[in-house]
């Protein structure tokens, strides 16, 4: 079943007085269960077709459907519900909320979502012990090494029980060890929870672990490969 559905999508910015085309006719579907990354350079065009599928941004043309939504036809508020309900994120600088512990953090979307306490009780502990950080729950983002901050993230990401998990250059931040580490657990994630992944990123880490790997050239799909 496809979690994502991208057809003939175009991306357009404007730049003063030029167009910078960001995404050329893209087409792309990506099936519930995938480890799936988006590679190339920078510029290729990788984080802004993350962003679409994310619903933070509208393309200039084209279809993106998520969760059986067409985002290009929904409004912002409607794209919020999506993100909240059936969408986790990872970023690069891990985005957690200084004053919150782990475990505060890992709860914040259940919190937002009208969890009941015992049941984000029960899921803030799971998740936390899948990445590696049991024991680790009442600790500040500063009290962390980088690589536990972007552990908690993945926590975060994957409590609410998403559709899809979009991860935008995880591993930037972190030395190789760490980096795969980081991707060992989001694979077992993968394979133990069905958890969907779409990463954007230029790390060859990703490519190794990844279930298939499509390049992005000048914001075209210039190669779509799966292991």
């Amino acid at each position: 079943m496809s979690i994502v559905t991208v057809e003939s999508v175009t991306k357009d910015y404007q730049q003063g007085a030029i167009v910078v085309h960001a995404l050329r006719g893209v087409d792309l579907s990506v099936e519930q269960g995938e480890f799936t990354a988006l590679m190339g350079p920078s510029g290729s065009g990788k984080t802004t077709l993350l962003n679409l599928v994310g619903g933070l941004d509208v393309p200039t043309s084209g279809r993106v459907v998520v969760a059986g939504q067409d985002l290009g036809r929904v409004n912002g508020e409607r794209r919020a519900r999506l993100r909240l309900n059936h969408l986790g994120f990872v970023f690069q600088a891990y985005n957690l909320i200084p004053v919150l512990s782990a475990y505060e953090n890992t709860e914040f979307v259940l919190l937002l979502r009208g969890v009941p306490a015992k049941e984000r009780k029960r899921r803030v502990l799971e998740v936390l012990e899948e990445v590696g950080l049991k024991g680790m729950e009442g600790r500040r983002p500063n009290e962390l090494s980088g690589g536990q901050q972007q552990r908690v993230a993945v926590a975060r990401a994957i409590v609410g029980e998403p559709a899809l998990v979009l991860a935008d250059e995880p591993t930037a931040n972190l030395d190789t060890r760490t980096g795969y580490a980081l991707l060992d657990t989001m694979r077992e994630l993968n394979e133990r929870r069905g958890v969907t992944f779409l990463f954007a990123t230029h790390d060859p880490k990703v490519m190794d672990r990844a279930g298939r790997v499509v390049r992005l050239v000048d914001g075209e799909i210039d190669e779509d490969l799966r292991k």
